[in-house]
């Protein structure tokens, strides 16, 4: 009997339970920065509050929610650039959504720190 593989990743891996999966659910750390940011981005598509604000540095971390509101659809992921540098790291991204059928792209560079072995989100710029 053939194991039923599980969906394909918002992220963009062939399949979620291999690919952001096993970080959303805890039966893994992300190993670097880019891994992080993808299962974020997932999260955010899956509405996962509290993996969003446990992903999140306690030194930034909002207090108020931080998952979109039922009307923004995501589209897609495209990261442009990881740049690791010991237990720091950048990464740049565009992600795509849409909100009353209007079409919008997040273009960030975010910042992540890496403490007692996991990779945490501190922030993000906008570029030009």
């Amino acid at each position: 009997m053939k194991k039923a593989l599980s969906p394909a990743c918002p992220c963009g891996g062939n399949d979620y339970a291999g690919c952001c999966g096993r970080y959303i659910d805890g039966r893994d750390a992300a190993p670097t920065a880019d891994l992080l940011m993808r299962s974020r981005y997932t999260a955010y598509v899956l509405r996962n509050e509290p993996y969003l604000k446990a992903t999140w540095h306690a030194s930034t971390r909002p207090v108020e929610p931080v998952a979109q509101d039922e009307g923004m659809n995501w589209l897609g992921l495209e990261v442009r650039r990881h740049v690791p540098d010991g237990d720091q790291a950048t990464v740049e991204f565009v992600a795509r959504y849409k909100v009353g059928g209007r079409a919008h792209r997040l273009h960030e560079i975010s910042r992540f720190v890496r403490e007692d072995g996991k990779w945490f989100y501190v922030d993000g710029s906008f570029p030009d």
